[in-house]
């Protein structure tokens, strides 16, 4: 038996016994995050929650995995159970569930570009419209692709995201535009999706699909998101949709930890977490573990 209580400061503990409903732990660097997220994995399975029911949303694979390793151990004998919490990345989860429906988007199977084959689109899009011949101030085709994606991820025109990054490419503002329609006309008519394609696809389906989001809802009773200060403003409205104003939903970040505005992160999604969902209960991890005192003094 786990002495939760013991093991955990003040913060932490009522942090991992929330009863339920939506919660905002904002974890300060050092402040036993990771611990948090690992002791509530390991606490909601001890309280008799179905692992398979459990969706933890991390920003690589490895984190995720690290995490449900650790709860196993906590667990012991009953930590195999863990093996059946739905634990990875946005992308991921968004690909097993669009595998799952794949008519929703009206494909019969869903193909995904990697980068290499997206920049190679996205070349003999530019090539075919006869654009940048011989001028060495466009930028390469790895360049526009991260343009239109970091476009797509802000929900911002990309004039808007060329003059706030990239201002001397603002000439070429047309040209990549251009770029950007036949990129989604390219993938549209040969059925494939890229990385971007795969949020905004899920968000399609859990909005459009009701089967679909019906499915999820039954399935999955607790969302926890980590690193939430870093989710982009689609990958915010698929919390929502997936855990429901009043759902089982712990979002855990830091808004001074906010480091990944270059690939479409908001801080703002943690911020306006209170106003997203109604009656949120909110817990501050201070304490620090990381540092000495005379390091945090300074």
């Amino acid at each position: 038996m786990i002495d939760f209580e013991k093991q955990l400061n003040p913060a932490q503990w009522e942090a991992v016994r929330s009863p339920g409903g939506p919660m905002l732990v904002i974890a300060g660097a050092g402040s036993g995050k990771t611990r948090t997220i690992v002791y509530r994995l390991a606490w909601l399975v001890g309280q008799g929650v179905a692992p398979d029911s459990i969706l933890l949303l991390t920003f690589t694979r490895k984190a995720a995995a690290q995490m449900l390793q650790r709860a196993s151990a906590l667990l012991g004998s009953e930590g195999a159970a863990l093996a059946g919490v739905q634990g990875g990345t946005f992308h991921s989860f968004a690909f097993s569930l669009l595998r799952r429906f794949p008519g929703a988007l009206g494909r019969d199977r869903l193909t995904v570009m990697d980068q290499s084959e997206s920049q190679a689109a996205v070349a003999a899009i530019r090539d075919q419209l006869g654009l940048a011949r011989g001028d060495k101030s466009f930028p390469k085709r790895a360049m526009v692709l991260a343009l239109i994606s970091k476009a797509r991820n802000k929900e911002l025109p990309l004039e808007e995201i060329l003059s706030a990054e990239a201002f001397h490419l603002l000439p070429h503002v047309p040209a990549l535009a251009q770029i950007a329609a036949g990129y989604e006309k390219y993938k549209a008519e040969s059925g494939l999706l890229d990385y971007d394609d795969l949020l905004s696809g899920l968000e399609k389906l859990l909005t459009e699909h009701e089967p679909a989001r019906d499915w999820v809802r039954r399935r999955i009773s607790h969302v926890m998101v980590d690193e939430y200060q870093d989710t982009n403003p689609v990958q915010a409205r698929l919390v929502r949709l997936l855990a429901g104003e009043q759902g089982n939903v712990m979002a855990v970040g830091d808004d001074a930890q906010s480091i990944y505005a270059f690939r479409g992160a908001d801080v703002q999604n943690i911020l306006r977490f209170p106003k997203d969902f109604p009656n949120a209960s909110l817990v501050r991890l201070e304490q620090n573990y990381r540092s000495t005192q005379p390091i945090l003094d300074l």
